[in-house]
This record gives structure tokens, C-alpha cells and sequence, in this order.
């Protein structure tokens, strides 16, 4: 055991992206942390009951471990990515249109999964996924993941909700007797681009799409097309939660792509629901990593022997509205429920095509257009070039 202490130590300098040191037996106890972990998290994934008191996996995590935990939240991928290659932390919650960017820039190392024991309880569809799995190396480890809804005012739309994405790229009027005209909002990253292409592959078939995220140069150009329609009825453009669940309340927005965190916010104490549009939707299933120059190795391997607990897999998905990569977790949680698994999406898993980094050398055709295209791209959307 103390070889296996000692490898867990100085796990940070003796991993590369293409070398990986397997322990001889998992970890049976947490080894000496060194006192701090800093972690580049999506707003809501790190909570210490600072909002609401029900909800804190932090505290508890620091007393057993003496590992203080500072977090960075980042609003976007692109801002993931940035800070990750600043350096100065040792996590990243990073979603799918990041993480094989921060493997194929080096800024992840690849984590030895016998040094977290509960490796084998996450769901077997996360274990092995792409996005965080790269010829059979894993680059991190499962948190948990969800989809992009349809978020709505029920106000606005009557008695009916709404079946399509078409609320939010074609001006129509809606049930309330007003255009969606300045009411809608769209999400500000290049990911964004995947939404249109996903609507396509339902409304234009002819186009060909079999991916959202691998798009030919005909298929990427029908969907900047629509995104600049789009741009017409877009009142703002969101990247921050918070924001955006204030212009539900206060600006008049009644119809944007949203996570299950302002949904469950909103309804709270507003007219809002979500949907599941006829078209499908994208979604995130998303992967905690090991900065390749992690400073605090050993806390950072603690943190992800924590962050897979059913206690809290389960709290965060009953914060967040996510669906837990620890399916233990969808039972017994006082915060989550036996319901809520199945209320966020556990059985939706088929339906949700999953954030990824779109590359050149595409599966489903012989090219695509890269992600720097849909970058400057759609800088040039929302400019409304």
C-alpha cells in the first residue's frame, strides 16, 4: 500500500496523454491530501449550501479530506477550454465540446481508474464514452449529464406547449395573441450551430444530416441560413444561467433552448415549463479531468472518488435537474427522489445527441467543417454578419 500512496503522490508528473501507470490494487483509503483543489466548474456543479443549505457537497468533503475547495465557474466550453489552458487549477467539469479539445491540446492527463473505487458503479453507458475516452484511455471521470430543453411560459403559449424548435427559429404568432418577435433567446456559443443542424435533419431531409455535429459544407451553410433568421427574433443571446432566468422573469422572454437548472429555478415561482421538441434535442454528459499539471493530484483524485457517492451524484442532479452517472444514486436521495431520475431524463438517454468537439475528419462523411469554422462563424451570426 505504501507503493501505491506513493504513485498516487506524484500521479501528476508521471502520467503523459500516452502513457498510463495502472495500480496493482484500487485505493482502500484516502491517501494525505495536499490541502487545496481548485476546480473549473459549470455554475451550480460545485455547491457548499451557500444558496440553499439542503444542498452542500462540499463541507463534509473538506473535513474528511482537508482539501479546500475553491471553484471557478465558467459559462461556456470555450471559457472551460481558455481557463484550462491558463493553468492553475487541477479540475475541469468539462462538457463533450471540450474535453477531447483539452486532451488533443495536452491539458488533461489521463486518470489511472484504480485509484477511484467506485469506477465501477457509474452507468455503463458513460463508462467507456467517447468524449472522454480516446483509444481506449480514459481522460476522466463521469459526473453527470442531461438535456437541452425547450424552456417555455405557459402564459404566453396557452393550454397547448409547444411540439417544435420552430418556436424559436421561425416568427409566428403565439397563443397570447403576440409575435415571438425580441421574445426568444438563443445560447451563445458555436455549439449552438448543432441546434440548427438538428432541426434540419428533421424539417429538411434532403440535406442529408445524420450528425448535428459532422456537417458538410452544404449542410453547415443551411445551418448558418437559419441562424441568421434566427438572429431577427433573438433578444439575447445567454451564456449565464442567471441572466437568463432573469429575462424570464423580467424581460419578457417566453421561449429559448435552456437547461433543466433555470427550469427548475423558474417554475418555482413562475409560469414555466419544458418540453422535448418532435425534433429531438442536443444534450451534455459531462466529465470531470485531471489538469495535466495538476498541482493538488491527490485531492483531485479524493474529489472524484466523492463526486461518484449516490448521496452526491443524487443532490446534484436534484439541483442541477441532471441525470446521475451513478444509477444507485436514483434511489433513495430525499433531495432527488425515486422519481427523479426518470423526471430528468434516465430513460432518454437514445433520444439526446450529446455535445461533441465537430472535427474535420468526420464518421459519418468524407469532411466536415471544423470547430474553429463554427467559432468565427457564429461570432459573425450573432454580429449579424
Amino acid at each position: 500500500m505504501k507503493s501505491l500512496l506513493k504513485s498516487c503522490t506524484v500521479l501528476a508528473s508521471v502520467l503523459s496523454l500516452t502513457t498510463v501507470t495502472v495500480a496493482q490494487e484500487p485505493l482502500k483509503e484516502l491517501v494525505p491530501g495536499e490541502g487545496a483543489l481548485s476546480i473549473v466548474a459549470w455554475a451550480g456543479y460545485i455547491e457548499r449550501g451557500e444558496t440553499d443549505k439542503n444542498f452542500d457537497w462540499v463541507t463534509d468533503f473538506e473535513k474528511k479530506t482537508g482539501c479546500m475547495v475553491s471553484v471557478k465557474t465558467a459559462a461556456t466550453s470555450d471559457e472551460m477550454v481558455a481557463l484550462m489552458n491558463e493553468g492553475g487549477f487541477d479540475l475541469v467539469t468539462a462538457s463533450g465540446d471540450a474535453s477531447l479539445r483539452l486532451v488533443a491540446g495536452k491539458r488533461v492527463q489521463p486518470i489511472n481508474t484504480a485509484l477511484i473505487p467506485s469506477w465501477s458503479t457509474i452507468d455503463e453507458r458513460l463508462q467507456n464514452a467517447p468524449w472522454h475516452t480516446k483509444d481506449g484511455v480514459h481522460y476522466g471521470t463521469p459526473y453527470v449529464w442531461g438535456p437541452n430543453v425547450l424552456m417555455y411560459n405557459t402564459k404566453a403559449f396557452g393550454d397547448k406547449a409547444p411540439d417544435s424548435w420552430n418556436v424559436v427559429f421561425e416568427e409566428m404568432t403565439l397563443a397570447d395573441g403576440q409575435s415571438n418577435k425580441g421574445r426568444v433567446q438563443a445560447y451563445d456559443g458555436p455549439i449552438h450551430v448543432a441546434d440548427a443542424a438538428n432541426y434540419l435533419m428533421f424539417h429538411k431531409p434532403e440535406l442529408g444530416i445524420k450528425d448535428p455535429f459532422e456537417l458538410n459544407e452544404d449542410q453547415y451553410k443551411a445551418a448558418l441560413d437559419l441562424l441568421r433568421g434566427q438572429r431577427q427574433l433573438v433578444s439575447r443571446y445567454w451564456h449565464d444561467a442567471f441572466i437568463q432566468i432573469d429575462d424570464f422573469k423580467n424581460e419578457g422572454v417566453v421561449a429559448s433552448g435552456s437547461w433543466p437548472f433555470q427550469v427548475n429555478l423558474l417554475k418555482a415561482d413562475q409560469p414555466i415549463a419544458s418540453v422535448f421538441p418532435k425534433e429531438g434535442v442536443t444534450g451534455w454528459a459531462d466529465t470531470t479531468m485531471l489538469h495535466a499539471e495538476s498541482e493538488h493530484p491527490n485531492c483531485a483524485y479524493m474529489w472524484m472518488e466523492h463526486s461518484l457517492s449516490p448521496k452526491v451524484q443524487g443532490d446534484v442532479s436534484a439541483w442541477f435537474g441532471t441525470v446521475p452517472s451513478v444509477p444507485a444514486a436514483c434511489k433513495g436521495n430525499a433531495l432527488l427522489t425515486d422519481d427523479g431520475c426518470k423526471t430528468n431524463g434516465f430513460e432518454n438517454f437514445e433520444q439526446i445527441r450529446f455535445w461533441k468537439t465537430p472535427v474535420s475528419k468526420c464518421e459519418s462523411q468524407d469532411e466536415c467543417v471544423p470547430y474553429h469554422r463554427w467559432v468565427s462563424d457564429y461570432i459573425g451570426v450573432i454580429g449579424g454578419r
